[in-house]
C-alpha cells in the first residue's frame, strides 16, 4: 500500500509508477532526508506534538536506517516513489507504525525543499572550496613567471607583449567574481524551508526557529506558499555554474591552443592528456576539450530547469521533481571540472624560450612606437598613420620594426631618434604599462598580493560557514536532550 494510498480504489498503474517515481536519482539526498527528519522529530517532541518515548523511537529507528543504508544492507524501490517515502518505509519497517508519526505536521512539499536546500549548501561550500583551489594554482604559476613574456592576443591577432603571470591572473580575477556570486548564492541557499507543510503552514504548534537552529540555517521563509515553488536558489546556482564554467571553458580554449604544435607555449603533463588509437605520435589533451565541451550541458541544465518553472501556478506542481537530475548533473559536472584542471595547472610546464621567441617576431610593440612618437609632439592619429606605413614596409620587407636602421625608421619620421630601440625592447614594452591593472611586473606583483589576499578572506568565511554543511556533524542533532 502506498502511504498516500488511503483515499484511492485501485493500485497505480504500473507505468505511471515509473514514469512518475524519482527514486531513482533523489536517492543521493538520503542523508539529508535523514538529518532533516531528526531535527524534525526532535522539534516534535520539543513542542510537545509527540511524546518524548515516541520521538526516541523514531530518532533510534532512524539511525537504524542510516547504518542499514551505510552498509548497503538497504533497498530503494519504485514502489515507494523517492528517497523520502522509501526511507518513511524503512522506519515503519523498523520501529512499526509509530514510525508513521514522523510525517506529523510537514508535507513531502516542504521535506523535499528541506533536502535541497541542504544538499545544495553542501555542495555549494565543496565547489567554492575548489574553485579557490584553482585560484591558487593559478597564483602559483603567475608568480613563477613574473618575467616570462608572451603575445597578448585581440581576435586571436598578436597584439601586445604581455607577462604570462598577466595573462594567468585574468583568470584569477574571473575565478574571484565566480567564488564570490556562489557566497552570494549561499545566501539564499542557506534558508529553512521545513514547517510550510504543503503550502500553507500547519495546524500544529511547531517551532520552525528551534529547527532552523538545529540545522544551522541563517533564516527561514516567511511565506510558507513560496517556500514550497521556490526553487530560485537552484536557479541562482546552476546561472553561477554557467559563468564558472564558461570561465573554465575560455581557459581549456587557450590551453588547448598553447599545447598544439603551432603555438607550443605550454606542455601538459602526461597525467592529463590521451593518445590516439591509430596515430601514436599524438597527445590530444582531452581533458580540457571535455571541460569544454561539457560547458553546454550545464546552460543545458540551466534554462531546462528556468522552462520548468516559467508557467507554473503557486503552489508546488510535480513539474518541479524536474529541479533535481540537472542539479545533481551540473554539481558532477563542476566538481570533475575543477578537481582535475587544478593539478593539470601546477604540472603544466611552460616553454618560456617559445613564448619570447613569438613575441619577437611579430608587431606587437608597434603600439609603442606610436606612443614613442606621442610623446614627441605628434598627434595619436598622425603618429598611428606613421606606424602604420612603418609596419607596411616592413611586411615588404620582411623585417620587423627592431629590424630597420635609423635611417629606415627616420624615413616615416624625423623626430625618431636612437632611443627608439630601447622603447621598442620587449621588457621595456611590458614594463611601460605601469598603470593599476597593467601588464608591467610591478603592477603584477601587486595583483598577485591583492589576490592572495582575498584568497586569505574567502577562506575565513569557508572555514566559518564549513561546520554548517558537515552532514555527518548533523546527524545527532535529533537526539532528544
Amino acid at each position: 500500500m502506498k502511504l498516500w494510498g488511503g483515499r484511492f480504489t485501485k493500485p497505480t498503474n504500473q507505468l505511471v509508477e515509473e514514469y512518475t517515481a524519482s527514486i531513482s536519482f533523489d536517492q543521493k539526498m538520503w542523508r539529508q532526508d535523514i538529518v532533516g527528519s531528526l531535527a524534525h522529530v526532535a522539534m516534535l517532541g520539543k513542542c510537545g506534538i509527540l511524546p518524548m518515548e515516541e520521538v526516541r523511537q523514531i530518532i533510534a529507528g532512524l539511525k537504524k536506517v542510516k547504518d542499514k543504508i551505510e552498509r548497503g544492507q538497504a533497498e530503494f524501490l519504485v514502489a515507494h516513489e523517492d528517497v523520502h517515502m522509501n526511507i518513511e518505509k524503512m522506519l515503519i519497517e523498523e520501529i512499526g507504525p509509530v514510525g508513521g508519526k514522523l510525517h506529523t505536521g510537514r508535507s513531502r512539499n516542504d521535506q523535499v525543499a528541506l533536502d535541497m536546500h541542504l544538499y545544495l549548501r553542501e555542495k555549494l561550500m565543496e565547489i567554492i572550496q575548489l574553485a579557490m583551489y584553482l585560484q591558487e594554482a593559478l597564483l602559483e604559476q603567475a608568480s613563477q613567471h613574473l618575467d616570462t613574456v608572451m603575445p597578448g592576443y585581440t581576435h586571436l591577432q598578436r597584439a601586445q607583449p604581455v607577462l604570462f603571470g598577466y595573462h594567468l591572473m585574468a583568470y584569477v580575477s574571473m575565478l574571484q567574481r565566480d567564488i564570490e556570486r556562489m557566497t552570494e548564492t549561499w545566501k539564499r541557499v542557506n534558508v529553512l524551508p521545513l514547517g510550510a507543510g504543503a503550502l500553507a503552514g500547519t495546524t500544529f504548534p511547531i517551532d520552525r526557529t528551534f529547527v532552523a537552529e538545529m540545522l544551522q540555517f541563517d533564516g527561514i521563509y516567511q511565506n510558507s506558499m513560496d517556500a514550497v515553488s521556490d526553487r530560485d536558489f537552484i536557479v541562482e546556482f546552476l546561472a553561477d555554474a554557467s559563468l564558472l564554467m564558461t570561465h573554465l571553458s575560455r581557459l581549456c580554449e587557450e590551453l588547448v591552443i598553447w599545447s598544439s604544435q603551432e603555438f607550443s607555449f605550454v606542455e601538459l603533463d602526461d597525467a592529463f592528456c590521451t593518445g590516439s588509437s591509430i596515430m601514436p605520435q599524438k597527445k590530444n589533451p582531452d581533458v580540457a576539450e571535455l571541460v569544454r565541451g561539457k560547458t553546454g550541458r550545464v546552460y543545458g541544465n540551466l534554462f531546462g530547469l528556468l522552462t520548468v518553472l516559467k508557467g507554473l501556478p503557486l503552489a508546488y506542481n510535480k513539474d518541479m521533481q524536474e529541479d533535481k537530475e540537472g542539479m545533481f548533473d551540473t554539481v558532477a559536472t563542476i566538481h570533475g571540472a575543477l578537481a582535475l584542471l587544478t593539478p593539470m595547472i601546477k604540472t603544466m610546464q611552460v616553454r618560456t624560450e617559445r613564448m619570447r621567441q613569438a613575441v619577437t617576431n611579430d608587431f606587437s610593440n608597434a603600439t609603442d612606437l606610436a606612443d614613442y612618437l606621442v610623446r614627441k609632439n605628434m598627434p595619436f592619429r598622425q603618429a598611428h598613420e606613421v606606424v602604420g606605413r612603418t609596419v607596411l614596409y616592413c611586411i615588404e620587407q620582411q623585417k620587423y620594426l627592431l629590424d630597420l636602421t635609423l635611417e629606415e625608421f627616420q624615413s616615416f619620421s624625423g623626430v625618431i631618434g636612437a632611443d627608439v630601440y630601447d622603447a621598442l625592447a620587449v621588457e621595456t614594452v611590458v614594463n611601460a604599462r605601469n598603470v593599476l591593472g597593467g601588464t608591467a611586473r610591478n603592477q603584477v606583483e601587486a595583483q598577485i598580493a591583492w589576490y592572495q589576499e582575498k584568497w586569505k578572506e574567502t577562506q575565513v568565511w569557508v572555514d566559518k560557514n564549513s561546520q554548517k554543511v558537515m552532514i555527518e556533524s548533523l546527524i545527532d542533532v535529533g537526539s532528544p536532550a
